[in-house]
């Protein structure tokens, strides 16, 4: 048999493969920038806003509130650098104008407090309500001073830590748990402020001769003041009967009211100075000159792009519950004179106020220009 040839397929010429472009390098991300947290930014934060309601918590901090006035005081050369101090938040409602928009602002207000001890353990719970201020522990409010640690330290053990300086007012009460309790506990709540008490002063002060008045009555209970030093149960009657505060009928039921409350006022001056005379037979030198350098200086937030100016927001006197500087009383000032101090060149304007729950000191705002921090002064006698 013949060999079959092979089949010999011809051979393709080699194609040239086409260039692919290249696709262009993706562009590098561009770093990201974290702004570096102060150390004591979170500060102002921390410190409990005392007599807030609840329910204006989160009202408060709608705004990046700036307290850098704050910190910087803890700096070297500033107000509180190397002292034991003691902070106290509150709010103060205010009207400003955010963004042109016409508002009512609850403005955190910061307390530093210098000290070498806790300047109190109490707290007073007062309101035009109530007949009377009520002085009780703090911890039966569940609040405290508990140590302040700046960011800088927050990984250090806790014993390395015992000589902190900062201390500031806490509270666990925890909101999620308020419909648990009674109604009148809450607004306990509402109407706290931090009670100081120097029994160091009392002598040169003139105990308040001013009681409350919360007559009930009908359509409206009478609401007023009566200083027993210079109004006279009678006239002071007549008049309230004459405003048509107080129906004619009950003008003796009125006057006794009047009678007891002024009864319960001068026996509580008594225990006060009792107990005053007490406390200071039992103090040490050392306590009563503590007391002597006792400071007490207010912070409101410095402006910003990111919070409402609150640079003209002026405290005034008035008669409710957000006098000073905590809401201290709602009280009628006894004495409402205004003083100029001196301060270098500086002129501060000084407003006197009142002595309630500040109990044996005399207190005086001062007005800064720039009202970004107020100083709170003892008088010096």
């Amino acid at each position: 048999m013949a060999k079959r040839k092979a089949k010999v397929e011809p051979t393709k010429a080699p194609t040239k493969r086409k260039r692919v472009a290249k696709a262009p390098a993706a562009p590098k991300p561009e770093p990201e920038y974290f702004v570096d947290k102060r150390n004591m930014e979170d500060l102002w934060k921390a410190v409990f806003p005392v007599g807030t309601e609840w329910d204006q918590l989160d009202a408060v901090y709608q705004y990046k509130w700036n307290f850098s006035n704050l910190e910087d005081a803890f700096e070297e050369s500033g107000k509180l650098y190397g002292k034991k101090v003691y902070l106290f938040g509150c709010t103060e409602p205010q009207m400003v104008f955010p963004n042109g928009e016409r508002k009512i602002v609850c403005i955190p207000v910061v307390v530093a407090v210098v000290s070498p001890f806790p300047p109190s353990d109490k707290i007073g719970i007062n309101s035009v309500q109530r007949e009377a201020e009520e002085i009780i522990p703090m911890k039966q409010m569940k609040m405290d001073w508990v140590p302040y640690i700046p960011l800088e330290f927050r990984d250090n053990q806790v014993d390395r830590l015992k000589s902190h300086q900062i201390f500031i007012l806490g509270c666990t009460q925890r909101r999620a748990a308020l419909r648990h309790l009674k109604i009148d506990r809450v607004k306990k709540f509402e109407y706290c402020l931090p009670y100081f008490y120097n029994p160091e002063q009392e002598d040169e002060l003139d105990q308040s001769t001013v009681v409350d008045i919360f007559f009930p009555s009908e359509p409206a209970p009478v609401v007023c003041d009566f200083d027993w030093e210079f109004d006279e149960t009678e006239e002071f009657t007549d008049e309230k009967i004459k405003e048509e505060v107080l129906p004619a009928d009950q003008k003796e039921a009125f006057q006794d009211f009047i009678r007891e409350k002024v009864r319960e006022a001068k026996r509580a001056n008594r225990e006060a100075r009792e107990a005053r005379k007490k406390a200071l037979q039992e103090m040490g030198e050392e306590t009563k000159e503590a007391f002597k350098n006792m400071r007490f200086y207010k912070f409101y937030p410095v402006k910003t792009s990111d919070s409402p100016d609150v640079s003209e927001v002026k405290t005034t006197s008035r008669k409710n519950r957000n006098h000073l500087l905590i809401g201290i009383t709602a009280r009628r000032m006894k004495s409402s004179e205004e003083a100029l101090k001196h301060h270098g060149k500086d002129h501060w304007m000084i407003e006197a106020c009142s002595k309630s729950i500040f109990t044996g000191w005399n207190i005086f705002v001062v007005q800064e220009d720039l009202r970004c921090q107020e100083e709170i002064v003892r008088q010096q006698q």
